[in-house]
């Protein structure tokens, strides 16, 4: 797929979004650690596959995963760009499957996935993963 046309305030912009360590995953961290939980941050769950976690529990194989809304088609937030819209397209459902092809990997080998939303608040966030990591736990 080739990059589209841009303008320089968009490439600017563009080039500053944050993958990793954004203000949502330190939220998350944060509001996890402040709960007891102790992990890794920003590993590949399983050998082989070029994936990574935002937050894996790696003895009990939770995988956190924090979507953007944008890059990951939030379906409550998502917005199709009207600017190189068939670029974009194809890229956020490229997103988009293969979210859905590492949750299946993952799952198939015994790994459970949380995705959490950028838009949702960490605190609710953090109490989900809570309840699964404390739930694997006692398995």
């Amino acid at each position: 797929m080739e990059p589209p046309e841009t303008t320089p305030q968009t490439r600017v912009r563009m080039s500053r979004q944050k993958s990793r360590n954004t203000q949502v995953e330190i939220d998350l961290r944060k509001a996890l650690y402040a709960a007891g939980l102790r992990y890794r941050v920003h590993r590949r769950p399983m050998p082989g596959v070029r994936r990574e976690a935002d937050i894996v529990f790696t003895g009990i194989k939770v995988a956190v995963f924090v979507d953007g809304c944008f890059w990951h088609g939030c379906p409550e937030h998502a917005t199709w760009p009207k600017t190189n819209a068939e670029f974009w397209r194809t890229k956020i459902e490229g997103n988009r499957r293969r979210d859905a092809d590492t949750d299946a990997r993952l799952t198939g080998d015994g790994w459970l996935v949380v995705r959490v939303w950028e838009h949702e608040a960490a605190d609710a966030a953090a109490v989900r993963v809570r309840e699964v990591v404390e739930s694997r736990r006692r398995r």
